[in-house]
């Protein structure tokens, strides 16, 4: 038999849907903000997983395969276990397609958060409170910044037992060695020993659905290898990247480049030129390491110094 998940007061039984919310927020015109939480919980015991997405109000790749996931009839008809889905945690963030909050602080850079804290704080304690607890696992979906393009990645912690072996059913195109970063949901939850992995892909403001589709294809290995549910896909042949580092404008122009995120480049590979608008000047862009393409800066005019191309090293 499976257990009761209790969110906010409200329980949901073994064998019952339903939409609760993490709690209400209010804004300074008194308006009130609830943050929907869908709790799918079976008959049968099973691992409950924490489907996460809307961290950053502009990162809407995630909240699409959330959103997906969450109308698929075998979610709702687990055969056991319990998924929780939060398709927008940030949700003040996402109406005005911000990454931060109003306050401008990152609701990520929140955790473990506080109870009468500032906005970002106590929606990071609700969360710390009222979802961690009860989870074995999350997945939490990002994208890449403003102009970046992410190839769809997972990040986790390779000297991790447990996080690169979830990272292996997750089964991604790439899986990126990601250190814990302070005052993170990720960080925060492995304190309790929950391990959460972080899925990367596209770009903000921007559908990429190479990138939702694969993190939908992800959530759906990792349930199916816990048999809550019976869709079964094949394995990519995922490429594990021990480091990486980003190659770096060395002058002020116009950035051009050929190359698509995913590619293998060699060192010494050119990936790109910069040149000034006056046609005196044109500088080559090379990759100082063999590697992956995990992101690309889309940004035509850049400055020196300007993060350009991220390479991943196996």
């Amino acid at each position: 038999m499976g257990k009761p998940i209790t969110i906010n007061n409200e329980t949901v039984q073994p064998g019952q849907n339903a939409q609760v919310f993490l709690n209400i927020y209010k804004l300074p015109t008194h308006t009130l903000i609830e943050i929907p939480v869908f709790v799918f919980n079976a008959k049968a015991d099973g691992p409950t997983v924490l489907i996460l997405s809307g961290m950053h109000g502009d990162e809407i790749n995630g909240i699409e395969v959330v959103r997906r996931l969450i109308m698929r009839d075998d979610v709702k008809k687990l055969k056991c276990g319990a998924i929780i889905a939060i398709p927008v945690v940030n949700i003040i963030s996402f109406l005005s397609g911000s990454r931060d909050l109003p306050d401008g602080r990152d609701l990520n850079r929140c955790f473990p958060g506080a109870k009468s804290g500032s906005l970002g704080s106590r929606i990071a304690h609700d969360l710390m409170t009222h979802i961690i607890p009860q989870i074995d696992f999350g997945i939490d979906f990002h994208t890449g910044g403003a102009k970046i393009s992410n190839y769809p990645q997972l990040r986790c912690v390779f000297n991790d037992p447990r996080n690169l072996a979830l990272g292996k059913i997750f089964s991604p195109l790439m899986v990126l060695n990601s250190p814990f970063r302070e005052k993170t949901l990720r960080q925060a939850a492995a304190k309790h020993g929950k391990p959460i992995l972080v899925f990367e892909g596209g770009e903000s403001r921007r559908f990429d659905y190479h990138s939702v589709n694969e993190g939908i294809n992800g959530c759906l290995r990792l349930l199916h290898h816990h048999n809550m549910i019976d869709w079964e896909l094949p394995d990519n042949n995922t490429v594990f990247l021990k480091k990486t580092a980003w190659v770096r404008a060395k002058s002020s122009g116009l950035f051009h480049t050929s190359m698509r995120y995913g590619e293998h480049v060699k060192r010494g590979d050119v990936l790109g030129m910069i040149c000034d608008p006056y046609g005196e000047v044109e500088h080559k862009l090379s990759a100082p390491t063999s590697g992956y393409i995990v992101g690309i800066n889309n940004q035509p005019v850049v400055n020196q110094g300007d993060a350009l191309v991220h390479i991943g090293v196996e």
